[in-house]
């Protein structure tokens, strides 16, 4: 098996006999030998020239991503070759940057450091600032991570919506194609799904149009689920606010105008990347070695109709 850190030898655990683990920390940097890798663990966030050397592994049979997020990779598979991807590893990283950025937003973090930068006591600038207490929340992707972020925004007395891509009504989640109706009752909108044909451009005008006065989008999922035309039109006139961890482009060029846009807090797609993340990546990654060599089901299977 090949897997992107040397850690991560230690961190699997036990292998099973006969297992031999070898360290590709690039897709540029490969091992010589290519035959006999069965199970490969491609680095963090690779896409185009890692699936483009799935033709050069010939006994392949796992690839197991550390990513949550499986877009660059679905389609691309050989035939028997499973793809599997990191679901439950990032959701605490992820939901606390969600808390974060909103709690950030709403009582103007990005303001008051900027103030701070210039030793202005901006008490009368920015003062009474929002909330979250008493917000309602639509969460987009109730998935792992949305039980996660709603998990961890409950002790602020919100409100929650929950959508899924199907409505699951015995769990009280909203299917995708209620959106129209949904959004104007949300103060908060958070945007947790995958990257898939359904989703790329979810975000449009007519998403943010029907959002109310002042409300806040943030996008932890991929920067091409929000059409970015459309959100720099919206967010330049003042009428919404933003938290984004993702962009489309990515990274954002410097003279691109979300970075000037009023009320818009930008962090570089760092809400999984925190200092537990490899550590749980790789017990999933060592769980998984251990199923496939016992010939047991894997789990967090990747499907066609992702």
């Amino acid at each position: 098996m090949w897997i992107p850190h040397e850690a991560g030898r230690t961190l699997l655990g036990e292998v099973p006999a006969g297992v031999g683990v070898e360290v590709a920390e690039s897709t540029s940097k490969l091992p010589s030998n290519v035959a006999g890798v069965r199970f490969w663990v491609p680095p963090f966030l690779s896409s185009g020239n890692a699936t483009a050397l799935l033709a050069d592994l010939p006994d392949l049979r796992v690839v197991q991503l550390l990513s949550a997020g499986a877009d660059a990779w679905v389609g691309r598979m050989p035939d028997g070759v499973a793809l599997c991807d990191a679901r439950g590893v990032h959701d605490s990283g992820t939901a606390e940057w969600v808390v974060a950025a909103i709690l950030s937003a709403l009582r103007a973090f990005p303001a008051f450091a900027l103030a701070q930068s210039r030793r202005e006591w901006a008490y009368d600038r920015f003062c009474p600032t929002d909330e979250l207490t008493g917000k309602r929340v639509l969460i987009v992707g109730a998935g792992s991570i949305g039980a996660a972020v709603r998990a961890r925004l409950a002790p602020f007395e919100v409100t929650f919506t929950m959508v899924a891509r199907t409505a699951r009504p015995a769990e009280g989640v909203h299917g995708v194609d209620e959106l129209p109706a949904l959004l104007p009752g949300a103060d908060v909108v958070v945007l947790l799904v995958p990257l898939t044909e359904a989703t790329r451009g979810l975000v449009d005008r007519a998403f943010l149009a029907a959002m109310p006065d002042g409300a806040l989008l943030v996008n932890a999922a991929r920067g091409p689920v929000a059409r970015t035309d459309d959100l720099v039109a919206e967010l330049a006139s003042g009428r919404l606010r933003a938290a984004l961890d993702v962009t489309d482009p990515e990274p954002l060029p410097a003279d691109h105008p979300l970075w000037e846009l009023p009320d818009v807090l930008l962090t570089p797609h760092v809400a999984g990347s925190v200092r537990g993340v490899l550590a749980r990546a790789y017990r999933l990654v060592g769980e998984q070695v251990r199923r496939f060599v016992a010939g047991e089901p894997l789990v967090n299977r990747v499907v066609d109709d992702y």
